[in-house]
């Protein structure tokens, strides 16, 4: 049997919310400046720009430092990467290993992809959230960010956690399939949920062979919320759980509130897929908010004084073929940093009501019936490569 390990909740951590590219990658590219020992960066998208110039030229210069370099990469995320780039860390003696690059016999197995976003620096600091290197994300130029993102500064016990999970898939990258490392893991339950504290937190992921901890985590969240959700997710195809919590919560007089991607999207098809859940969701008294300045991209959700942000959109395609991680705390400057940050975007957004949806326009209604039913149908077929690891677990 597949024994998965669940991290434990540590105290005395610290946190801090970045809010855009043109905050947090500043104090990310002085983190890589004032490394001595090691450098670890995992990260799905990466791309070729003025944002990943600066970031190696940091990288280069810590090699001259004599620092250890690592760097994990989805295999399809950076294909936008040019070879130079990586020829230029190689040659500087840096590590750089591609996770499941694509390949025309693997069919299937292409879908298995690494979403992860974490920095860590000597084992003392990290940054885990939704960002990749991007121009997108912060062109360094202008210095602006096109699509809105979070991560999270931390520095504590919980960082050697999130080491420990890198070491994991950076050792199984080696293998054949990366998605299905053979070293099990020893603990299987997930931590019970303690009372809020300065500096309490936990390494929450999913990964191909279970996904339950990420999911379980946030699903008995939903259920046990008294006062109120409020959830962010660009991309919003949330499992049938999540959905009948979502409704749950509301009905019983929880605030609910969704913050989602507007019109201003890289994937306008996602976007009318999961449209389809709005109606259902707004007659059980469910809030939603469509995000209106630029793209949201963002991955957070506060429940209660619980908060859980990092690469994870919550969706069944995230949670059947993705390795995700969050960061969940309890921490209370935590959670007013957490709670400020969404009302300013709440306060952006433009409320959807019943009323409206009832009075869109032909053309919508035509969009969010095919992409929908597409969803469906493709999610569907492609089942059968999740159930499998889900043994044992």
């Amino acid at each position: 049997m597949y024994k998965r390990q669940v991290f434990p909740w540590r105290s005395d951590n610290r946190f801090a919310l970045l809010n855009d590219g043109v905050r947090f990658f500043p104090r990310m590219l002085l983190a890589i400046e004032a490394a001595q020992r090691s450098i670890e960066l995992e990260l799905y998208l990466v791309e070729d720009g003025h944002c990943a110039e600066l970031f190696l030229v940091a990288l280069l210069d810590a090699r001259r430092r004599g620092v250890a370099v690592r760097c994990l990469f989805d295999g399809f995320g950076c294909l936008g990467l040019g070879s130079a780039w990586i020829q230029r860390l190689r040659e500087a003696g840096g590590e750089l290993r591609l996770y499941n690059p694509l390949r025309w016999k693997l069919t299937g197995g292409n879908l298995y992809r690494d979403h992860r976003k974490l920095l860590l620096v000597d084992g003392r600091l990290g940054y885990v959230g939704g960002a990749g290197i991007t121009d997108e994300f912060w062109e360094p130029v202008s210095d602006v960010s096109a699509w809105r993102e979070v991560m999270v500064e931390m520095d504590g016990p919980v960082v050697a956690d999130w080491a420990a999970l890198f070491e994991r898939q950076w050792l199984a990258c080696l293998e054949e399939k990366a998605w299905k490392p053979r070293e099990g893991m020893t603990l299987t339950r997930l931590p019970p949920q303690p009372g809020a504290a300065r500096g309490l937190g936990r390494v929450a992921y999913a990964d191909a062979r279970q996904h339950r901890d990420i999911l379980q985590s946030l699903v008995r969240a939903l259920n046990g919320s008294r006062r109120r959700i409020w959830l962010a997710t660009p991309y919003f195809l949330p499992t049938w759980k999540v959905r009948r919590a979502l409704r749950k919560a509301a009905q019983r007089g929880v605030e609910v509130r969704l913050l989602l991607a507007g019109r201003l999207t890289d994937h306008a098809p996602v976007r009318y897929a999961g449209q389809r859940y709005y109606p259902r969701l707004l007659r059980a008294g469910v809030r939603i908010h469509e995000y209106q300045p630029r793209f949201l991209h963002l991955k957070m959700v506060m429940v209660d004084d619980w908060v859980s942000v990092g690469s994870c959109n919550f969706d069944h395609w995230n949670l059947r073929f993705n390795l995700d991680a969050n960061l969940e705390a309890l921490d209370p400057d935590f959670t007013n940093e957490a709670a400020a940050s969404l009302l300013a975007d709440f306060a952006d957004s433009r409320e959807v009501t019943l009323a409206m949806w009832r009075a869109r326009p032909l053309w919508m209604r035509l969009h969010q019936r095919l992409w929908g039913w597409l969803d469906r149908v493709v999610a569907g077929s492609y089942t059968h490569l999740a159930l499998p690891q889900n043994k044992g677990v």
